[in-house]
C-alpha cells in the first residue's frame, strides 16, 4: 500500500501483480502517472473504487489511495545467504532480533537497501508483519533479499561457521562501532526496540559495539542506530576499495 510502495514493486518486476487499486478521488501527481504507466507495461489491471470502498480494502492508516494486489514476497531462506558469489563481493547482512514495530522495520529496510547489504535475516515470531512495512520502508522491502528464520541466536552461530564476523549492536557495548574492521564478511546484529539484543544472541556475537551519545538522551532509536552502523560499513568498504584503485 502507498505510492512508492507500489511504483517499487512495479518497477522491480519481481513478483507477479495481479491488480492496481485506486481511490477514485484521488488528485493528480507525477508518481500516480508512473504507477498507471507501470501497470499499462506490464499489463496489471487497474481498477478505480469509491473512497469508502478503497478505505475499507486498505490495511494501513495512509495507503495514499494505492494498493496493488500481489504475490507473497519471497523468502530467500538463510542458505542462499550465505552463498558467496563469483564476484568477489565480501558478504554484508544484517540480522534483525525481534523488531516488532512496522515504522521502525520499514525505515531499517530502507536503510539496508540504501546500503547496499547483501540481505536482512529476520525472525518470524515477535517481529512486525511484512504486510505493514512495504510502505513504512517507501518501497525498499521489495528489493532487499530476505530470509525469515526461527532462531536468530542460531542463525547467529551459522554464520560464524560460514566465516562471517557478527557485531552486535547496544548502548553499553564493549566498544565503540567505528573501531571495528567492518570491510571483513560482516553481519550487523541489531535488538528489540525496548529491551535490545536477547542475552543468548547478545553473548553469541563476536563483538558487541555501541554508538557514543553525547547527548542527555540514553539511546538512540533503533532505525537511527541501523542507519549509522551501516553507513560506517559503507565508509570503510568505500575506502578501502579506493585505496585499492
Amino acid at each position: 500500500e502507498g505510492w512508492h510502495a507500489v511504483r517499487e514493486l512495479l518497477l522491480a518486476g519481481n513478483r507477479r501483480t495481479r491488480e492496481v487499486l485506486l481511490a477514485g478521488d484521488l488528485d493528480q501527481a507525477p508518481i500516480l502517472d508512473d504507477i498507471i504507466d507501470l501497470a499499462d507495461e506490464a499489463r496489471v489491471p487497474i481498477r478505480e473504487l469509491s473512497r469508502s470502498k478503497f478505505e475499507s480494502l486498505a490495511r494501513t492508516e495512509a495507503p495514499q489511495g494505492v494498493v496493488a494486489m500481489a504475490a507473497p514476497l519471497r523468502d530467500h531462506g538463510l542458505e542462499v545467504l550465505l552463498q558467496r558469489d563469483s564476484s568477489g563481493t565480501v558478504p554484508f547482512l544484517l540480522l534483525l532480533d525481534g523488531i516488532t514495530d512496522p515504522g521502525n522495520l520499514g525505515a531499517i529496510l530502507r536503510a539496508a537497501e540504501a546500503a547496499a547489504v547483501d540481505g536482512v535475516i529476520r525472525q518470524i515470531r515477535r517481529a512486525a508483519p511484512l504486510g505493514r512495512v512495504a510502505k513504512t520502508s517507501a518501497g525498499a522491502l521489495t528489493h532487499v533479499r530476505l530470509a525469515s528464520v526461527v532462531n536468530i541466536a542460531r542463525a547467529v552461530t551459522e554464520l560464524k561457521a560460514a566465516g562471517i564476523w557478527t557485531v552486535g549492536l547496544e548502548a553499553d557495548g564493549d566498544d565503540l562501532y567505528d573501531g571495528l574492521d567492518l570491510t571483513l564478511p560482516t553481519a550487523l546484529v541489531l535488538g528489540n526496540e525496548g529491551r535490545g539484543l536477547r542475552r543468548l544472541v547478545r553473548e553469541r556475537c563476536d563483538r558487541v559495539v555501541s554508538i557514543p551519545l553525547l547527548g542527555r538522551v540514553n539511546s538512540l532509536n533503533v532505525a537511527v542506530a541501523a542507519g549509522v552502523a551501516l553507513y560506517e560499513a559503507v565508509r570503510q568498504r568505500r575506502a578501502l576499495a579506493h585505496r585499492a584503485t
